[in-house]
C-alpha cells in the first residue's frame, strides 16, 4: 500500500508548520532517509526525509502552504502502485495557503485629475468620479479641494506572520495572563569583572564576553540555590537535576532560545564556544529541535543595545527569567567616599507559584556575589 507522508510534529505544542520548498518532484525515485522538502517550524527550518524507498507520488501541498501537524502532504508509491492505492483520507483538508498580496484596485482618472490630486495630497480612492464609467476628472478633484479634504493617509506594508512570530505571541500572552509574575532588581558592581575580562582576553584565544560571565554566574547561582531551578506543573513542582539555561537570541524571524545544557558544569571558555555555535545556528535556522526545547531557566541580555533596565516575560513552565541591562558608569559609595563605578542592573522575573520572594532574593544575592568576585567564576 502507498505510504502517506504527513506533516511532522518536530517541537512541543506545535500545531502547524510551513512547507518551504519541495526538493524532489512527482515521479522521482526516492530512498529512505533522503531529503524531500524543507519544513519551517516556529523555531527553525528542518528537512523532511523519506520514510521508505519508492516513487514520490502526488504532492498534496504546494510550497508556501501552512499545514496542520499530522495532515497528509505527499505519497510514496511502491513498485507497481498508483495513486489509487493511496489512503483515500489523505486529502490535505487541513491546509492554510500562504497569504498572497491582493491586486490593487485600479482607479480610472484623467491625467490632469491625477496630477492635481498628487499636488494636494488627495487620495483618489476618496474622490467620486463624474466622468464616463466613474472616471475621476479635474473638476471632481477641485470639488474635494474646495471642501477641505484631508491628506492621503499614511501608507504601510503588511508582512505575514511567521510560525515563530505567531508562537512567540501566543506563548507570551499566555504567560502574562496565567503566570503570577513578580520582579526583583539588583545592581551589580562590575569593575573587578571588567578588569579580569581584559586580562583573560589578552591571554586566551577564546574571547570572553560579559554575557559569558553572566551565564556562568547564573548557572552557579542555580546550583547554589536549586529552589529556583524548578518548573511549575498543575500536578507537582518539578525540580531539575541539571542546570540548562535558555539564552535569548534575536533572529530575523523572531526571538529563539537555544539551550546551554549542563551550564553549571561548563567553564567560561566552554560557555563562550558553545553559545557562539548555538547563536550562529539559530540565526541560520539550523538548530535541531533538541537544541531549543526544554531548559530550566532563561537569560535575556539587552545590554549590548544600550538598555539600562528591563523586565522579561517568563517562559513557562520555567519559573524564572533574568533580564540583563547595560554596564554604565555612575556614582557609587566606596570606603565612605564617592567614586565612579561600573554598574549593571539585572531584573529577575519569578513565577510566584513556584518560588517565593525569600528564595528568589537568595538567588539574586548569590548571583551578585559571584559577579562581584569574578575569580570565583574561574573555578
Amino acid at each position: 500500500m502507498a505510504t502517506i507522508l504527513r506533516m511532522p510534529a518536530v517541537s512541543a505544542n506545535a500545531t502547524h508548520a510551513t512547507l518551504v520548498n519541495w526538493s524532489r518532484q512527482e515521479g522521482d525515485s526516492v530512498r529512505k532517509g533522503e531529503s524531500l522538502a524543507d519544513i519551517e517550524t516556529e523555531k527553525a527550518i528542518i528537512e523532511l526525509t523519506a520514510e521508505c524507498d519508492g516513487i514520490l507520488g502526488k504532492l498534496l501541498v504546494r510550497k508556501g502552504a501552512e499545514v496542520e501537524v499530522g495532515a497528509a502532504i505527499a505519497t510514496i508509491l511502491a513498485a507497481g502502485e498508483t495513486e489509487s492505492d493511496a489512503d483515500p483520507l489523505s486529502a490535505p483538508s487541513r491546509i492554510r495557503e500562504a497569504p498572497a498580496p491582493k491586486p490593487e484596485n485600479r482607479i480610472i482618472s484623467s491625467p490632469v485629475g491625477r496630477l492635481l490630486a498628487k499636488q494636494h495630497g488627495i487620495d483618489l480612492a476618496q474622490v467620486r468620479g463624474s466622468g464616463p464609467n466613474g472616471r475621476v476628472i479635474k473638476q471632481d478633484v477641485q470639488r474635494v479641494i474646495e471642501a477641505g479634504a484631508p491628506s492621503v493617509a499614511a501608507s504601510w506594508t503588511d508582512s505575514p506572520h511567521t510560525n515563530m512570530r505567531r508562537t512567540i505571541a501566543r506563548r507570551l500572552t499566555e504567560s502574562k495572563a496565567t503566570v503570577p509574575h513578580f520582579y526583583l532588581s539588583i545592581d551589580c558592581r562590575m569593575d573587578r569583572l571588567m578588569r579580569l575580562r581584559t586580562q583573560i582576553n589578552a591571554a586566551w584565544e577564546q574571547k570572553i564576553s560579559v554575557n559569558t560571565f553572566v551565564l556562568r554566574a547564573a548557572a552557579l547561582a542555580l546550583r547554589e540555590v536549586p529552589g529556583v531551578n524548578v518548573a511549575w506543573t498543575d500536578a507537582a513542582l518539578r525540580q531539575f537535576h541539571s542546570v540548562d539555561i535558555a539564552v535569548a537570541v534575536a533572529t530575523d524571524a523572531g526571538l529563539i532560545t537555544p539551550i546551554l545544557r549542563n551550564a553549571a558544569g561548563m567553564g567560561l571558555a566552554a560557555i563562550a564556544a558553545e553559545m557562539s555555535a548555538l547563536s550562529e545556528r539559530a540565526r541560520n535556522k539550523q538548530l535541531r529541535a533538541d537544541e531549543f526545547t526544554g531548559g530550566s531557566f532563561s537569560v535575556s541580555n539587552l545590554g549590548m543595545h544600550g538598555v539600562d533596565e528591563f523586565a522579561a516575560i517568563i517562559n513557562p513552565p520555567q519559573a524564572a527569567i533574568l533580564a540583563v541591562g547595560a554596564i554604565r558608569e555612575q556614582p557609587v559609595a566606596q570606603d565612605g567616599q564617592l567614586a565612579v563605578g561600573h554598574v549593571m542592573r539585572c531584573t529577575l522575573a519569578v513565577d510566584h507559584r513556584a518560588v517565593d520572594g525569600a528564595l528568589a532574593g537568595a538567588w539574586c544575592s548569590a548571583f551578585r556575589r559571584l559577579l562581584e568576585t569574578p575569580l570565583s567564576l574561574l573555578t
